[in-house]
């Protein structure tokens, strides 16, 4: 039972609260920008707990993955009707990463094509990686400031800057689809490939 109380785990449960606080304040961009911009950059500070701390777990990779869903998922529902579809995805992904390769899903790529693992490569910490986790996690975020004017009255940035944002976010974001896509082949391969064959 104490890995319920690992700090990396405490770091989840307060995501978890900021998910809900965002999701309450939503129509209130002042409270809503600053609780769902905390969630996010907490995301880095669970695993480098971990580490730190020698408290890594499978309840804290799998925590960390949930918590990361939740969030994005209501936003994406909150922006768009499809919203949903993101989400979906995303979860998808999930059960398909935690159901075969468990707790160790980030490095178990070895055998994927090359943008992959270019990707995934020490657990999103290139260039590339970061570009991703950009699309994943900022771009949901951002289409809400423009949604709302916020880029335009809190940022003042000009539309060609907004518009450039946009598309490298979405660019990052269309790089992190990839990998998921690759990711539920590689699970689905495996399922067919599990299969016991009916003798007729």
């Amino acid at each position: 039972m104490g890995v319920l109380l690992y700090w990396p785990n405490i770091v989840g449960y307060i995501r978890i609260s900021l998910v809900f606080a965002s999701w309450v304040s939503h129509e209130r961009p002042g409270i809503f920008v600053p609780l769902y911009s905390v969630f996010s950059l907490l995301d880095g500070v669970d695993g480098w707990l971990a580490r730190r701390l020698g408290q890594t777990s499978r309840l804290g990779a799998w925590l960390d993955v949930v918590v990361d869903n939740l969030g994005r998922g209501m936003l994406w529902n909150l922006l768009y009707e499809w919203g949903w579809l993101v989400s979906a995805v995303e979860w998808c992904v999930f059960v398909c990463n935690h159901g075969s390769r468990g707790d160790q899903w980030k490095s178990s790529f070895s055998s994927s094509p090359r943008l992959i693992r270019a990707v995934m490569a020490n657990g999103f910490q290139t260039p590339l990686g970061v570009w991703v986790v950009s699309g994943l996690h900022c771009l949901p975020l951002w289409l809400y400031a423009e949604q709302r004017g916020l880029l335009s009255s809190w940022l003042d940035l000009p539309l060609w800057i907004q518009a450039v944002g946009t598309l490298l976010l979405a660019a990052g974001r269309l790089l992190a689809l990839s990998a998921e896509a690759w990711c539920i082949w590689t699970h689905v391969k495996t399922l067919i490939g599990d299969e016991p064959e009916k003798k007729n």
